[in-house]
């Protein structure tokens, strides 16, 4: 019983040093939460506003021909990919990753990716798929550079034909304990193609020096304020997944550690009654 009471302190300690870890993560990742959610504030409105413009524009534009508006067959695709750099975030990277290869594992040699975040690369890596360029390092405190740097490789490969359809797959924020994995179609993007097909003229615009070279500034813009859009919202995903996941293994670290010192006590008093009975037993005997 001795040596059960012993085994029982030791797993106390370690599951209290484990609290102790996950609870510092929890705060840290509390502080790297407020940080990102105040940059989600700001960003939404700019990237918003930038969709909301390009597509009023096109509705006034009516039917015009432009290349990364028009349909193409599809014979090859390309996902951003948006994870995080580091786990212990719950189902954050998981689900993303998931989602993705549930659409993509049927035609695997017509798809390439470009991974954002290192748990993404590692997983579609290992797995044999196409990853044309990596992006690590930067998800947790992303900037508009990196949008564009990786709106810059998508816009190439679209201008080539080395791909027909761009997706881009993230997480958006909801809240603290709520974030949903979102796949998009960022080119040939089917929003903007129909607010230029339905969307009347309410206006008279006119575009100097003309629409297209007005749409071959203003697209790229959308693409590289999407691609920002989604990683800002992945950003701050990430460090609400990875805080309440800390949360929950702190709280049951603290259950685990209520139950076993509730065993030890049981183990002690245990052992404490088999001590006095071996006792009152021995002196019976000597009587």
């Amino acid at each position: 019983m001795a040596e059960s009471t012993r085994d029982i302190k030791r797993r106390i300690r370690g599951i209290n040093n484990i609290k102790q870890i996950t609870k510092a993560m929890e705060l840290v990742s509390s502080a790297r939460l407020r940080r990102a959610r105040i940059k989600l504030e700001k960003s939404r409105p700019y990237y918003n506003t930038v969709y909301e413009n390009i597509k009023e524009i096109l509705g006034e534009l009516g039917n015009i021909n432009h290349p990364y508006l028009n349909m193409r067959d599809v014979e090859r695709s390309l996902y951003i990919v948006i994870t995080a750099d580091r786990g212990l975030a719950g189902g954050f990277n998981a689900n993303v990753n998931r989602m993705v290869e549930n659409e993509i594992r049927n035609k695997k040699d017509k798809v390439s990716l470009i991974a954002v975040g290192s748990k993404g690369r590692d997983y579609f890596k290992s797995r044999g798929y196409d990853v044309k360029a990596e992006f690590v390092g930067m998800t947790e405190n992303p900037s508009f550079s990196n949008a564009r740097n990786i709106g810059n490789i998508v816009m190439e490969m679209y201008e080539k034909e080395e791909i027909d359809e761009v997706k881009i797959v993230y997480t958006e924020f909801i809240s603290t304990i709520s974030q949903e994995a979102k796949m998009l179609k960022l080119l040939p993007s089917d929003s903007l193609a129909e607010e230029k097909s339905e969307k009347k003229k309410s206006a008279i615009v006119e575009f100097e020096p003309d629409a297209d070279e007005v749409l071959d500034y203003l697209i790229p813009k959308y693409i590289q304020s999407v691609i920002y859009g989604a990683l800002i919202e992945s950003s701050c995903s990430q460090q609400g997944a990875r805080r309440t996941a800390m949360e929950n293994a702190t709280d049951n670290a603290e259950e685990m550690t209520d139950e076993l010192e509730l065993s030890f006590n049981r183990a002690r008093q245990a052992a404490i009654t088999t001590e006095i009975s071996e006792i009152v037993t021995g002196a019976e005997a000597l009587k």
